[in-house]
């Protein structure tokens, strides 16, 4: 990792920025106000949010997830289909790599109880469809069941175009804390599952539903809970909503789309920051920067 600051405005490290671009390290730019980061620069601590310490900290324990996340982000934005392959190719070969294998080894093995109701409601009444996330016991932790029927799901709301409006909400204490830790790396292969990924993107779904799409997010949310709601036309909050990125802190990127939805919102700097540092961020900063577009009212 590499540290630069400016504080005469020069554009001296900027051209350092753009050497280091070219090499495989992660560029922390320092001294600049957010809307003054230089683009080559991969993130800039943020007061509020994470401070150079918090980053070193990250970057210290798992480098090389850091590292490959601000090479990600640094592509020049394609297709959907092309940031979810490029994405899911990476969260791959971090499957496979040391710091995910440390992570997994200090993890319990014991499985959670198998769910005994659908961990996916849907409600419909007129031209509206309530499609419910129902694990609240484990914070709609998304697991492969709440995947396959949130998909049955989105299909359902995709092939019927008399479904004007379509709102994706959390039952519990939060609309989702990320996927489900008791499945993580239980994989057969790091190239099955990249496939698999792909077949089965719940970010695409979400996507393909346009303006018809409202999701509604509450409580503390992480990982693929902020990544699908960012994938909607409209993010609507309410005021004890929180959002984390802890990937990089377990050796592995965001793979539920999030560089591709989060980056679209908030840009790539700030994306960075945030999955780097593994900060958490409230209502008022996520509205703020555009990762929701509304706080509802009490």
């Amino acid at each position: 990792m590499v540290v630069l600051t400016s504080p005469d405005g020069t554009t001296a490290h900027d051209a350092v920025a753009r050497r280091l671009a070219s090499f495989p390290c992660l560029v922390v730019g320092l001294d600049r106000d957010p809307g003054e980061i230089p683009q080559l620069v991969d993130l800039a601590p943020e007061e509020g949010v994470a401070t150079i310490d918090d980053v070193l900290r990250a970057v210290e324990v798992n480098p090389v997830a850091a590292t490959s996340l601000c090479l990600l982000l640094r592509q020049s934005p394609g297709s959907l289909h092309d940031a979810l392959a490029a994405e899911s190719a990476v969260f791959s070969l971090l499957q496979a790599g040391p710091e995910f294998t440390s992570w997994r080894a200090a993890q319990p093995t014991a499985a959670r109880p198998p769910d005994v109701d659908p961990p996916v409601r849907i409600d419909r009444a007129g031209n509206r469809l309530d499609i419910v996330l129902d694990r609240p016991r484990f914070r709609n932790a998304l697991n492969r069941a709440m995947r396959d029927g949130l998909l049955e799901a989105l299909a359902l709301a995709a092939a019927d175009p008399s479904l004007t409006d379509v709102v994706l909400r959390g039952a519990g204490p939060s609309f989702s804390s990320g996927g489900d830790l008791g499945e993580f790396g239980t994989f057969t292969d790091p190239a099955s599952a990249h496939l698999v990924r792909l077949a089965t993107s719940i970010g695409r779904a979400l996507d393909a539903l346009g303006p018809r799409l409202l999701v509604e997010v509450h409580g503390p949310c992480a990982g693929s809970g902020v990544e699908l709601p960012a994938f909607s036309r409209r993010v609507v909050a309410r005021a004890d909503f929180t959002a984390a990125l802890p990937e990089v802190s377990l050796g592995l990127i965001p793979g539920a789309g999030g560089t591709h939805s989060i980056t679209q919102r908030i840009g790539r700097q700030r994306m960075a920051l945030l999955a780097v540092s593994g900060a958490t961020i409230d209502a008022t900063t996520a509205r703020r920067w555009g990762l929701v577009d509304e706080i509802a009212a009490e």
